[in-house]
């Protein structure tokens, strides 16, 4: 029997869903918990999926796992709290193109990609879908480039590590994008303001005179209520 779980790594903690999956097969429910902790200690701060290969004979387990969803991976690496809701408008982080190849050695096992170039531009398919600079650039330009050689030795050999001066590098230029986008964000927002208040201006102007009243109908109410008064 398999039961497939997502687990926060390193931190699954005991819930009704798995013990009413476990419970009446008399598996161990804390050695489970410990034993999947254990396997995914590397990927703390992440989503991902586990499998439980259980023998219900012999009441005992294996735990498989599963590498994270490479959006997680991006978070984590890039310190990212989530990623864009809008990724064609607002980005949250840039990569390195050595991010994108330590990530997709990660995922490569799990890849239907056979090439690890073509896994490398799935990839970087995952970074614009999800908002992410890579090396100053929209990623899906990025792909165009390596399919031309651009990054050739750095795939190649599977590089993974980023200088600190390139970091810094592109930590640079995306504070400056994060700004120009904060700008055009505000300036919209205050068009849509404007736009919002003249459309409510018009509409007053169009509202039909009956709705405010018949004409003279404020002028005729305190002749009438004297007239009571003299009576």
């Amino acid at each position: 029997m398999n039961i497939k779980l997502l687990i926060d790594g390193g931190n699954m903690k005991p819930g009704p869903a798995i013990a009413q999956k476990l419970g009446p097969l008399g598996i161990n429910m804390g050695k489970v918990i410990s034993d999947i902790n254990e396997a995914t200690k590397d990927f703390k701060g992440m989503k991902l999926p586990v499998e439980l290969n259980i023998n219900e004979e012999a009441k005992d387990f294996t735990v498989k796992t599963f590498s994270p969803p490479t959006s997680e991976l991006f978070k984590k690496e890039l310190n990212l709290e989530k990623g864009s809701g809008e990724h064609k408008k607002i980005k949250v982080g840039n990569a390195s193109i050595e991010d994108v190849i330590k990530i997709t050695k990660i995922k490569y096992s799990d890849m239907l990609q056979k090439e690890f170039k073509s896994a490398v531009k799935s990839v970087l398919g995952t970074c614009a879908s999800i908002g992410i600079f890579v090396e100053n650039q929209e990623p899906n330009e990025l792909i165009q480039k390596i399919e031309s050689g651009k990054f050739e030795k750095e795939i190649d050999k599977q590089l993974t590590e980023t200088s600190p001066e390139k970091r810094q590098r592109l930590n640079e230029f995306f504070e400056r994008a994060k700004k120009a986008q904060e700008e055009l964000i505000a300036m919209e927002k205050a068009e849509a303001e404007e736009a919002e208040k003249a459309k409510e201006a018009e509409e007053a102007e169009e509202k039909p005179p009956e709705e405010a009243g018949e004409p003279g109908e404020a002028e005729a109410k305190p002749k009438e209520e004297a007239e009571e008064k003299a009576e």
